[in-house]
């Protein structure tokens, strides 16, 4: 393809793109396939000759958008939001045109120092104390690809700074000037798989993960309906006595904002007095979907932002969900940037560069895993550019807003109840037919069976799209069923029209459990 191919077939792409935009509210939300269509319809191999561009063009919609889940459609209440904006679509556009694998300063500029200025911004709209900021020389942040991405990468450090620590104690001096210190195999070997990960039955199974791939136990520590299923300090402290005493190490704690099941709020400032009595112990705090809300000044308290910046040694945002920016970009920050590259900084001759010699710039591959890196800044950078403070802050509270509307809707129902206090934008609800006086007696084992029929129900639809989880708590086991709202496109019609299908299939389901019980 030369230059005028691409321009013919770059304004053929933007046609079809606004037309998809333009239609959207009419397309089936999930894609209307049994597994394998696609297979079934593409060759073994990959063609001896090339294609007619426009050939393959036209497959996209005939054989690729059919097996799409249209996650931007405004009946997409599922998970969380996952928002894409036009300026997002055209700066990724642009950042493939410049294509780099980004490892170092020098592999192109503009890369890295956009990145630390626009996550430093991020940071600052977000509230985020100055240590957390590049510019305080100290700490800083990086944009990762997922929220999983982060956490795995807070355990590496986390772990490695553990064992730093523990070759203090035992009399292990710093190998330079800067303070680093290598850690011996003996202290390795004794300790590393003393090593103890913490969160709640709530936490995100990124948590579970990252204590897979490090080899480590992962403590899911239970919650109560009373503390509306957050962690908080006293448990976490009853668990982590439990583990010294059995002779392990508590090095890192999972503390979330916004929890995926029910949009709970851990108790940051209580966790994080707890931790201070156990110096080994790293505080990672996993807002993913919720982060972006500490946007609104008027809700940075109740989403605990001031125990974060007290106590959290690294912190996650993921503007790819609710913040207006195409997937990927989380944002991760830490209050001390040594936390990463002593434990991630491994720097060959092919990858010296003389301006990371004289420490004058950031190579970000010492920050995370993996050494290529996409150019994920220019999507952020474009998106607060576009839409200022003020109207990112506008489309966070038209997500909200519509959640209380739904609220009010809910409450008023005499067949469903709301399960939890709803979270910024998310409601939590069951269908419960003990709601009226007539039906007065039904123990959790059977609405717990009333609601996955009612879920089923839902499922099987294309024109709307929610989920399912269990709350597990101390008390009990509940299957509720979700609706996350906050999508860039959804309007309170939108919404409207969804809880009337929820009734829709609610009344169907119950007239079925009254016709069974009527038989027994």
């Amino acid at each position: 393809m030369d230059i005028e191919q691409f321009r013919k077939a770059g304004y053929a792409a933007v046609d079809s793109i606004c037309d998809y935009y333009a239609n959207i509210q009419n397309v089936p939300v999930k894609a209307q396939v049994q597994p394998g269509y696609l297979i079934d319809q593409l060759p073994t191999s990959a063609p001896e000759d090339g294609q007619e561009f426009s050939t393959i063009q036209q497959d996209f919609g005939k054989l690729i958008l059919p097996g799409i889940t249209h996650w931007q459609s405004p009946s997409f209440f599922a998970y969380f939001p996952s928002n894409s904006t036009f300026e997002c679509m055209i700066a990724d556009m642009l950042a493939s045109s410049v294509s780099n694998p980004g490892f170092n300063w020098i592999c192109s500029p503009a890369c890295t120092e956009l990145e630390q200025v626009v996550v430093e911004w991020a940071a600052k709209l977000l509230g985020l104390e100055k240590t957390f900021w590049g510019s305080s020389g100290v700490g800083g942040g990086v944009i990762m690809g997922s929220a999983s991405d982060c956490a795995f990468t807070a355990g590496i450090a986390a772990r490695e700074r553990a064992l730093r620590d523990l070759a203090l104690q035992n009399g292990v001096k710093p190998s330079d000037k800067n303070g680093q210190i290598e850690i011996p195999d003996t202290i390795r070997n004794e300790y590393s798989q003393k090593l103890v990960i913490y969160g709640s039955t709530q936490t995100h199974s990124l948590g579970a993960k990252t204590a897979v791939m490090l080899g480590l136990p992962f403590r899911a520590v239970p919650v109560s309906i009373e503390d509306n299923y957050a962690l908080t300090g006293a448990s976490l402290k009853e668990a982590i006595e439990a583990d010294i005493a059995q002779g392990l190490i508590p090095f890192l704690v999972y503390a979330t904002v916004g929890t995926t099941s029910t949009g709970a709020v851990d108790k940051i400032d209580e966790i994080g007095g707890v931790l201070t009595n156990y110096p080994t112990v790293f505080l990672h705090v996993d807002a993913a979907w919720a982060g972006v809300a500490y946007a609104l000044p008027e809700y940075r308290a109740p989403l605990e932002l001031n125990g974060v910046n007290k106590y959290a040694d690294s912190f996650c945002a993921n503007f790819h969900k609710w913040g207006l920016t195409t997937f990927d970009c989380s944002i991760f920050c830490v209050k001390n940037r040594k936390d990463l590259t002593q434990a991630l900084d491994v720097t060959p001759t092919y990858l010296r560069s003389k301006e990371a010699d004289a420490g004058t710039v950031i190579d970000y591959r010492n920050w995370q895993p993996a050494l290529g890196r996409r150019f994920r800044s220019i999507k952020l950078w474009f998106v607060l550019r576009s839409y200022g403070v003020k109207g990112f802050q506008q489309h966070l509270l038209r997500g909200i807003e519509h959640c209380q509307q739904l609220e009010k809707i809910v409450k008023q129902s005499s067949k469903f109840e709301i399960v939890t206090p709803p979270s910024l934008a998310l409601i939590v609800f069951r269908l419960n037919p003990a709601k009226s006086q007539e039906n007065a007696n039904i123990d959790d084992d059977e609405l717990n069976l009333i609601n996955q029929k009612l879920f089923t129900a839902l499922d099987l639809r294309y024109d709307i799209f929610l989920t399912q989880t269990v709350l597990h708590s101390k008390e009990r086991n509940m299957f509720v069923i979700r609706l996350a709202m906050g999508g860039v496109h959804t309007k309170f019609s939108d919404v409207e029209n969804a809880w009337r299908i929820v009734e829709e299939e609610g009344e169907k389901v119950l007239s079925e459990w009254k016709a069974q019980k009527a038989m027994e």
